[in-house]
Formats: C-alpha cells, structure tokens, sequence
C-alpha cells in the first residue's frame, strides 16, 4: 500500500512538472490534448507507462497546480477558451518557496541521514547531507547560508541530468545534438549512455557512439538538444567505471592512456597544499630535501592531469614521465610568450617616433612560435604541393582565405592602428627562403606605387607599364605617408636577409648620385629580426638587402593595413 501511494505521487509530480515545462513555452499554444499528451509521453519515458493519461486525470492535475494544496498557486489561465497558459510568463512550480510541510518533512529525512554517520557507506553522502541541512535551516529561520558551497549557477545542461539518468538505469539509446568547443557545426547522433559523471563543477556523460570503438564523455553544457531513439542499446564489455577511473584524474577515458608512474618536484611553499589535498589517491612522498619534496603517482596523462600540475605554476615541476615533462614545459612557453608578446604602450609610442625620425623600427616579437608555425605550415604545404617559387601575398590570399586571418593578429592591428588609423594595403609580397633578387645589394628609396590599374589619380605622374600592372610615382605628401612591414617567419641577421637601412635617410628624395654618395659615407644599420619579429619602415629611406638570400618574410609595402578575405587590392 505504501509503495503503491509513492508510485502515485511520483507519477502526479511528472506530469505537474512536464505541463509546467509546455506552458513556460510560450512559442507554442498548448490545448488540453496536448498537455495529456505530453504528459503519456512522459510516463512512458520515465516509468514505462503505456496506458497514457485520460481527460479527467489532465483537467485534474491542472486544478490541483492551481490550487493551494501542493503550494503551487500556478496563474494557469485559458487563451481563447481553448489554450492554456501561464499569466505570468516567469512563473514555474520550480520556483515557489518551500512550505511549512514541505521544511517538516525535510527536516526528517535530515536526521534520519544523520543517524548514518560513521558508517564507511555513508562519506560519499556526506557532502550531500550538509547541503540539505543547511537549505532547510535557511528556509526555516529565513536567513542566508551558513555554508557556502561551490555551485555555478549558469551551468548549461543541468535539466538534461534527469533523463540521462533514466536512460542509464532502463538502458535506453538517446538521440543527442552536440557541438563540441572545436566543431563549426552541431552533429546528430545516437549514443549509449553508461555512466554520468562530475568533474570540477561540470558534468559529463560516458558512453558509445555505434560508429565508434572506444568510450567517449560528452559534456552536458555542450548538449543542444536530446530526444529518445528507437536504436538498439550497444553495452561495451570492456567499460568498467571503478577500473576506468581509478588511475585518472577527470573524465578522459581514452582506453589507449597507459598508467605510469609520474614524479613531481613540489617547493616548500607549494607542498601544504599537495600534502592535505593529494591530486590522487595514489598519491605518495617518495623524497624531501633542503628545497622541496618528490611526490608519485599513479595516473594515466591526460588533459586534466596536466591542468592539475599547471594551477600550481612554478611551484611544481615534472620529474617524469619524460613525455609529461615535455608537454607541460611547452605550455609554460606559449603561457609566458603570450606575456612577452604583449605590445604595450610604451612600445608603440617608440614605434610611432622612431618611424617618424628614424625611419625604422624592429619588434622583436609580434607573433608566437605558435602563429608563426601555423602561417609558415599553411604557406608551405600549398606551395609544395604546385612546387611554386616566390610569389605575392594577394595570390596566396585568393588561394589561402584563412591565411590573412593569421596574419592580421591584435598586434599586427594595433602595430597599424599606430602608425596610421585606416591605413590601406597597396603592395604585398612573400618572399621565399632561399629566393634572391636581382640586385638585391642596391641601396633604393621606394618612390613608386605600383597599382593593378593606371588611372587617373590626381597627384600621381610618371606612370609606366610594368610586367603585373602600372607604376605611378605620387607627390610628397603621399609618398611620405607610407609604411613597410616585414613579417619574418624566419629569423634574419647579418648575412640571412636582413635588411639594411640609414636611418634618417627618409625625409627627401634622393636621386642615384645623391644615394651613391651617401652610402659610400654612411655606415649602414643591419636590422636584425627574429622570428615572429616585425620590421616596420618608411619606404622613402635608403635600404638594401643582404647578399646572402637565407630568409623567409613578407613585405607590405606602402600603407598596409588588414588583409580583406579575399587579399589586399592593390591601388593608389
């Protein structure tokens, strides 16, 4: 008889929550017939109720969510004598205070947990026990918490908890939209869930995709939608929790991670809170001297062992396994690089004057190796794949439409934005390693723009025809606005294309005897780039390039500025 009348009453309270989930949808108009039948649909998913829900028992539980007994009061009200609706459009049976009778019952199944402590059974509840304990006194004495436990409350993906645990228990096949952070697209497929699991706040469900082989976690804040399948369950024989996760820290259960022993060096300072909070059960001192202590595990690596080691900084350091070591080493570097690449505004004040007087400027680094490796990679395998030689940015742009993307970084534009707010690129050009260029020894000024088109542009003359367009020669105040970039995807020194200039050399024009004479008497300034650096320079300044033809870098000529997606257009 008591099972019974529970039974009952948890069904009573799915289909008050399920017709309170319809009318908080207010992009659909939900009649009596819709509600009983979202209500049958819901017993059967739940409970495997077959016999649905009649008319009496739907009008029935409307009345009583409408009435005081359950504490509801819902502001259920019929739109054209035919649809139902919440007059208060924020209103949800989730949300009403606990009644008196609701804290007294509580309050009783508080102390009957209580009375289990002690018991080895009961730690895992222990946590739970609290919270319920403190929730209840709050709401009794009407005041704020007296434990602050931790909780995100815009956590997505907490109301598909229930039904995910549902499915695990009646082992039922779910039909899930997913978008994980890595994918442009939301995928659709069916998945056998084995297992819900809690790590950092955040939950994740383990299980089986039927077109893959191993065990994956998917996490629920990146779950769109979920709906039941009518495909077979697909068990996995080898998926056994307790052996999963007992040597792995998180939720990674990649079957291909082997367990090794991992040994962290921990400072002084650092190691209180490794001692009191171990990262893992196997978790043990194997050493201690005058600067730290040696800590070993027993885990499998994996992304969250690595998040782990990394929170406590420079505290801890990674004595082996060798491949855990190097990993965690690269990560401290693109970390810091990320700092040491961070342009200030001292920096670009320097910029703007050294421009303005000088004529040059080099920043050391704009790019991380990180950038640097993915432009040199994309430019690379495109041109290996036609054995292309040297050739312009704007045709690699046309062929490459992600490679202004990793060009045009924060840096590249605020560099820009310094120098000259709406700057536009007229001129671009990769050069290749190894790639010489006739006469590459000849100290130049740029005093020529070369254009796609020959057109009548006021304060241009001297237009000639060239072998890929038209070069003009504008009048001072437009040559002198100019800038020049260059991109060194390789480092460049003495003898490995670096550029030489005189500085000062900018602020006239010069003609060949002039620019013979001066640099037979200047000494010239070898501008040495590393990678990832940025010569920035005026192209009215004598410059020349060195012999050898060891580089890799690409010059914006004239004012650049960022790279459209189809590539710069060259113009006046």
């Amino acid at each position: 008889m008591v099972l019974t009348d529970i039974k009952a009453r948890r069904n009573a309270l799915i289909r008050y929550k399920t017709i309170d989930q319809c009318l908080q949808n207010r992009y659909r108009n939900w009649t009596l017939e819709d509600l009983i039948e979202a209500c049958s649909e819901a017993l059967y998913e739940y409970e495997g109720i077959e016999k649905g829900v009649s008319r009496r028992t739907g009008q029935s539980d409307i009345q009583m969510m409408r009435s005081d007994k359950l504490g509801y009061r819902a502001p259920i009200v019929v739109r054209d004598r035919k649809y139902y609706t919440y007059a208060d459009p924020d209103y949800s049976i989730t949300n009403i205070p606990l009644t008196d009778q609701d804290l007294h019952k509580l309050t009783e199944v508080v102390e009957f947990l209580k009375q289990f402590r002690g018991f080895s059974h009961f730690r895992e509840l222990g946590g739970m026990v609290q919270k319920l304990e403190d929730h209840v006194h709050s709401q009794k004495e009407q005041q704020g918490p007296v434990i602050d436990f931790e909780k995100n409350d815009n956590l997505r993906g907490l109301e598909y908890l229930d039904a995910l645990y549902q499915a695990i228990l009646n082992k039922r096949v779910l039909h899930i939209q997913y978008q994980s952070f890595k994918a442009r697209q939301a995928q659709h497929f069916d998945f056998s869930p084995y297992l819900l699991k809690e790590y950092k706040n955040r939950w994740f469900l383990i299980g089986k995709r039927p077109d893959r082989a191993a065990v994956i976690n998917l996490a629920l804040d990146r779950m769109q939608d979920l709906q039941p399948s009518t495909a077979p369950f697909e068990s996995s024989a080898h998926f056994y929790p307790d052996e999963q996760f007992n040597h792995t820290i998180g939720v990674t259960v990649n079957g291909g991670l082997k367990i090794q022993e991992a040994l962290l060096r921990v400072l002084h300072r650092q190691a209180p809170y490794l001692l009191t909070k171990p990262l893992h059960w196997s978790q043990e001192e194997v050493g201690r001297d005058y600067y730290g202590i040696l800590l070993a595990l027993r885990v499998r690596h994996n992304f969250e062992l690595e998040k782990e080691i990394l929170s406590f900084g420079e505290g801890v350091t990674v004595r082996a396994p060798e491949r855990v070591r190097r990993s965690i080493q690269q990560r401290l570097r693109d970390a810091a690089e990320h700092y040491d690449n961070e342009l200030n505004e001292k920096s670009l004040r320097r910029l703007h004057k050294s421009l303005e007087f000088r004529g040059s400027y080099v920043l050391l680094k704009v790019y991380s190796r990180r950038e640097v490796q993915k432009i040199r990679k994309l430019i690379e395998t495109y041109r290996d794949e036609r054995s292309i030689e040297a050739t312009t940015l704007p045709a690699l742009f046309e062929q490459l439409p992600q490679l202004p993307t990793l060009l045009w970084t924060p840096n590249l534009q605020k560099i820009v934005e310094t120098i000259a707010p709406g700057a536009h690129c007229v001129r671009a050009i990769y050069y290749e390693r190894g790639k010489r260029i006739a006469g590459d020894t000849q100290w130049r000024q740029h005093q020529r723009i070369k254009v796609a088109q020959q057109k009548a542009v006021r304060g241009y003359r001297d237009w000639f025809e060239t072998a890929d367009g038209f070069e003009g020669c504008p009048r001072d105040p437009i040559a002198f606005g100019r800038f020049c970039l260059r991109i060194h995807l390789d480092p460049s020194d003495t003898g490995h294309g670096a550029l030489q200039v005189l500085p000062g050399s900018h602020r006239l024009r010069h003609q060949a005897e002039g620019i013979a004479t001066i640099s037979q008497n200047s000494i010239p300034q070898v501008c040495t780039v590393p990678e990832g650096g940025i010569h920035v320079f005026h192209p009215m300044i004598l410059h020349a390039h060195q012999l050898d033809g060891g580089r890799r870098w690409a010059e914006w000529a004239d004012q650049a500025t960022t790279p459209p997606p189809q590539g710069p257009k060259n113009g006046a």
